[in-house]
């Protein structure tokens, strides 16, 4: 499935969770280092260990922090060709779509947007042959697909 996020895939779960001052410094830190150790949270937000477990707890149960993962550069796991591909699709084909976009293992994030065109994607691949077969052979033969537009990526700046 590649790193898709999760909220790519959710319809009906988007009510707003309230958050207060704690809970988002828990995010913070989290959003930071995944890997951080609740007690470490607990320090850096200065509040008791038991209290960050129950409130990282509950923000997972809540699907505010819906997985921890690691982040990987591109470059140096040899995927070193990017793009954004923007996609026209036919009415109603969206459903459909995003399961059959999810499965590619190149696609690495997925939007329905508004504008010019419906979805945005990013695609990694190990160089611009394998970029190519995935826009030609995958992307614009999917039925639904009426049109691409592709977008190289010369730089990646993740700001997380």
């Amino acid at each position: 499935m590649g790193a898709v996020d999760e909220l790519a895939g959710r319809e009906g779960d988007s009510a707003e969770v309230p958050l207060d001052d704690v809970d988002r410094r828990i995010i913070s830190e989290l959003t930071r280092d995944g890997r951080m150790s609740v007690t470490q949270v607990a320090e850096n937000v200065h509040i008791s260990r038991a209290h960050a477990y129950t409130r990282i707890a509950r923000l997972t149960g809540e699907g505010v922090l819906t997985k921890f993962t690691a982040l990987v550069d591109p470059i140096k796991a040899g995927l070193k060709s990017s793009a954004y591909v923007t996609l026209k699709v036919s009415q109603h084909s969206w459903r459909e779509l995003r399961e059959e976009l999810r499965s590619i293992p190149e696609v690495h994030h997925i939007a329905l947007v508004g504008g010019d065109f419906d979805v945005i994607l990013l695609v990694r691949a190990i160089d611009n042959i394998d970029l190519r077969r995935v826009i030609f052979d995958q992307l614009q033969s999917m039925p639904g697909v009426l049109d691409t537009q592709t977008f190289l990526v010369f730089e990646d700046v993740d700001t997380r």
